[in-house]
């Protein structure tokens, strides 16, 4: 299995992927940043030490930047009193403060050493793209608003989505393994965040950062311990903090903007995320409450006993990196990440 497994290289995931867009680290500024997000539509933007006219060997990529990390920017207190200084601070300030979230690694890796780095805690791997000589020339004679060029190269994202996804087209090799429950696999993580479901949406946002950096969502229970739903940092559109930003509202606005309009990996329209046929679509009248936020949004939950194979393609269907785990009773009992599940399959070729 694990002779099979380093057969594959990284760059054999990346087919496909777009180059990844691009603003340079010593130049943009938090309002290029949202600039950036509300013209390409990507679910993201990198950011760069290299000015696009580096050597190849200068360009480095420091981090991803998405609409949640300037949400919350803009909602730290010592940024309200005043949003068009905040918007002009630096780009790098988005960046969280955990390291190691974005890796550099070469195609040639093998899919193992992909995998260690994911469980290292590496959220985004940057490959370089393969090209030969006469694309390389194509791409650099392209003028683009934001670059996809870092010194003569362009690169894509490899996430644990993309591992996963492609770990299940090799089921074969894991028939055994995928039929177990989560929880015989001892991968149910009770490290997860957790609000109650009549908290302001102010309290939250300290959770829905650490979920974001975490590449998680936040779990709202109510006073049994029920799962009601979750609040995800993804469910952020440009178009919509554009529109509170332009029209001069209140900052603390912005809050209410973590809701069901959109997402970074995916965008929806409201008629869709206000379908009837939500499971958990419904909430009280807690105006101003995490009720309001929650009541479109339908979390992918399973129960302990929800097989492997059937978590993970609950979770690549919804374009989620991980799955909320609730009992019969529907209380919330944990969560399973695709890390988790990655470590699995890691254990499997030791």
């Amino acid at each position: 299995m694990a002779a099979q497994l380093l057969a594959y290289e990284v760059a054999d995931l990346c087919l496909g992927k777009p180059p990844l867009r691009s603003l340079s680290a010593s130049s943009a500024t938090v309002a290029d940043a949202l600039a950036a997000l509300k013209s390409t539509g990507d679910d993201a933007v990198s950011l760069w030490s290299c000015d696009h006219a580096s050597p190849e060997k200068d360009c480095v990529c420091v981090g991803k930047i998405c609409t949640a990390d300037v949400v919350f920017y803009l909602c730290r207190e010592e940024n309200l009193a005043s949003t068009a200084a905040a918007l002009k601070s630096p780009a790098t300030a988005l960046l969280p403060t955990v390291g190691g979230l974005v890796r550099h690694v070469d195609p040639s890796a093998s899919l193992l050493e992909a995998i260690d780095l994911i469980l290292d805690g590496a959220q985004n791997l940057v490959v370089p793209i393969r090209t030969n000589p006469k694309q390389r020339k194509q791409q650099l004679g392209k003028s683009t608003l934001f670059s996809t060029n870092h010194g003569s190269r362009e690169f894509c994202w490899l996430t644990p989505e993309d591992v996963v996804r492609f770990l299940l087209g090799l089921i074969g090799l894991f028939s055994p393994i995928l039929t177990l429950s989560v929880e015989t696999l001892g991968i149910i993580s009770h490290d997860y965040s957790a609000v109650s479901y009549r908290s302001s949406a102010r309290s939250a946002l300290e959770a829905l950062q650490r979920s974001s950096t975490d590449q998680t969502s936040v779990a709202v229970v109510d006073e049994s311990g029920s799962f009601v739903g979750e609040i995800s940092p993804f469910t952020l559109s440009a178009r919509d903090l554009m529109a509170c930003v332009d029209s001069l509202a209140p900052v603390e606005e912005l809050a209410g903007l973590v809701g069901p309009y959109g997402s970074c990996s995916s965008s929806s329209s409201d008629d869709e995320l206000a379908s009837p046929t939500t499971p958990l679509g419904w909430a009280g009248p807690y105006v101003g409450y995490l009720g309001q936020m929650v009541r479109r949004a339908e979390a992918t939950v399973c129960g302990p006993g929800s097989s492997l194979v059937a978590v993970m393609i609950q979770a690549i269907a919804r374009r989620v990196g991980y799955v909320w785990v609730v009992d019969e009773g529907f209380r919330l009992v944990g969560i399973v990440t695709f890390a988790s599940i990655l470590g699995v399959f890691r254990d499997c070729v030791e």
